[in-house]
């Protein structure tokens, strides 16, 4: 499964003929070459915010057939770039895109807080991403509670929904920054109860809706405010006993949070993901030797996040570091920040991608390497000298569809021409090849028709999608055609898929492969041949 490398040990056995036609197959291990720029896994995704209508909703009051319309255009998108994977803000402070019990709905949808909307958003994004063979990531921000006032409550508890859990539990808000027009409300995360009506509230989610990821951003604590402390000083004398300082008991208070949510959603569902997406910077190696070479803000201090711990104790199945710097800027340079993230995931079951800044392309005030339209692409060149990054998420679905500068389509046309599958993950069980029973010429292109073998039987692991393979003329597939993307096609659920870019009258071999929840994938089918 190591596509990224540019050589690649195919286990799968290669006929080597022998004298006469009856006598033993021998076997071998098979090299293929593969190719860097058609990798058969990789993670390609882009954010999908909510928070003050940045990306979806794109203004509040829509009504739900224009929400839908809207949304299944960002999908359009991402299959028209070959991404594999979307991840959508579903709770972007102490609300819900879907009907909770324990939350108001989001005011992004209506324009008011608490106002039902009469559908179930989430319901409807988890399955039209699936439509699309598209893994769905529900993204939730844990502590934030509240956005600034005017449009949201700010710093005053009274002004949320009477449901919301600040009004019902005003002892688990702190006001951050006060007396600041940039204020907010935040859960205490050092009240164990507190945190556990978070982890309750993500939980929610994933034990109704059939989502592969919960994800979190960067935010925990709040980035610091000159000249103010996060007012936690009464919680900390009481639950603080046995820490040296309020720094440790922060970042105990964060640890507990991943680890303990990490626990219930694999207790849950082993095949839904929890990944973390925090601030590129864990430390500088001018405050600790096992930092970064970087001078900027670091998140162990600043968010009370240890986002290094998380990695080394498996706490995630996957990390997406913001290196929203460009290569060679000096305070974080993303030609050494990369490498480090790397090393810190060597050795560990936890999968790496890169968090993408597609919004600094062509902006005001960035610096000189932001008006390249190659700056993008040359990220993703970069990350092919370290097989630990798997791919990448881009921030955020309106800056995808802007391409300023060109960019967007020139990343496309060198990393994204062939379809991929996310990084297969966690534990594989046997998965038998599916079996074509049909190929017709129409006049739409080859349709192909299918059916699994087995689909969660036995010792069989469930089979969840399909890869779609072409190949040109009448051929044997063999191990190393299969060995990257340049032959792959399509990704796709259920068992028929119509090849509309098959040119008539051109003779074409067509396998299919199975795939399970975790993107491992079964031996090819039987070639069928048209």
């Amino acid at each position: 499964m190591f596509a990224r490398l540019s050589a690649l040990l195919c286990l799968a056995a290669a006929f080597v003929a022998t004298a006469p036609a009856s006598a033993a197959v021998a076997t071998e291990p098979v090299v293929c070459v593969t190719d860097p720029a058609t990798p058969k896994h990789q993670m390609r995704a882009m954010w999908i915010a909510s928070v003050v209508n940045i990306d979806w909703p794109s203004a509040q009051g829509k009504t739900e057939a224009e929400l839908k319309a809207e949304y299944d255009g960002w999908l359009d998108l991402a299959e028209s770039l070959n991404y594999n994977t979307v991840i959508v803000q579903v709770r972007p402070h102490a609300d819900a895109f879907w009907p909770s019990p324990l939350e108001p709905w989001s005011q992004y949808l209506t324009g008011v807080a608490g106002q039902d909307p009469g559908w179930d958003p989430l319901a409807y994004l988890v399955s039209e991403a699936h439509a699309r063979n598209l893994e769905f990531h529900a993204w939730f921000n844990p502590y934030r509670a509240s956005m600034p006032a005017p449009g949201g409550a700010g710093t005053d508890v009274s002004k949320l929904p009477a449901n919301s859990p600040l009004r019902v539990h005003p002892d688990w808000a702190v006001p951050y920054p006060v007396n600041n027009a940039a204020g907010r409300l935040y859960f205490n995360p050092g009240i164990p109860e507190a945190r556990a009506f978070v982890e309750d509230a993500v939980m929610d989610a994933v034990t109704k809706y059939d989502i592969d990821g919960v994800h979190f951003d960067d935010y925990f604590y709040p980035y610091p405010a000159a000249g103010q402390d996060f007012g936690d000083d009464a919680t900390f004398a009481q639950y603080g006993a046995g820490f040296a300082t309020k720094a440790d008991w922060r970042r105990d208070n964060i640890d507990q949070l991943i680890r303990e949510l990490d626990g219930r959603i694999h207790a849950a569902k082993p095949w839904v993901r929890f990944g973390v997406s925090p601030f590129g910077i864990w430390r500088n190696k001018a405050a600790d030797p096992l930092g970064s070479d970087t001078n900027g803000t670091q998140s162990y201090d600043a968010n009370s996040a240890d986002t290094r711990k998380w990695v080394k104790e498996g706490w995630v199945d996957y990390i997406v570091p913001q290196v929203y710097w460009n290569i060679g800027f000096a305070v974080a340079d993303y030609a050494k920040l990369v490498p480090w993230w790397a090393d810190v995931v060597a050795g560990t079951d936890v999968q790496l991608y890169i968090g993408q800044a597609d919004y600094k392309v062509a902006a005001a005030g960035q610096p000189a390497a932001w008006f390249d339209p190659n700056e993008l692409s040359n990220h993703l060149t970069f990350n092919r000298q370290y097989p630990q990054v798997l791919g990448d998420v881009h921030f955020s679905a309106v800056q995808v569809r802007a391409n300023r500068l060109g960019s967007e389509t020139i990343l496309a046309a060198e990393h994204h021409t062939r379809p991929a599958f996310p990084p297969a993950w966690g534990p594989a069980k046997p998965l038998l090849f599916p079996v074509i029973t049909g190929a017709r010429r129409t006049s739409a292109g080859t349709e192909l028709r299918w059916r699994p073998t087995a689909n969660g039987a036995g010792p069989f692991a469930e089979v969840t999608s399909y890869g779609v393979y072409r190949l040109d003329g009448t051929t044997a597939a063999r191990a190393c055609d299969l060995a990257d993307a340049t032959n792959l096609i399509a990704t796709v659920r259920g068992t028929s898929f119509t090849d509309t870019t098959a040119e008539p009258g051109k003779h074409y071999t067509y396998v299919v492969t199975a795939l399970d929840r975790r993107w491992h994938e079964s031996p090819a089918s039987p070639p069928r041949w048209i």
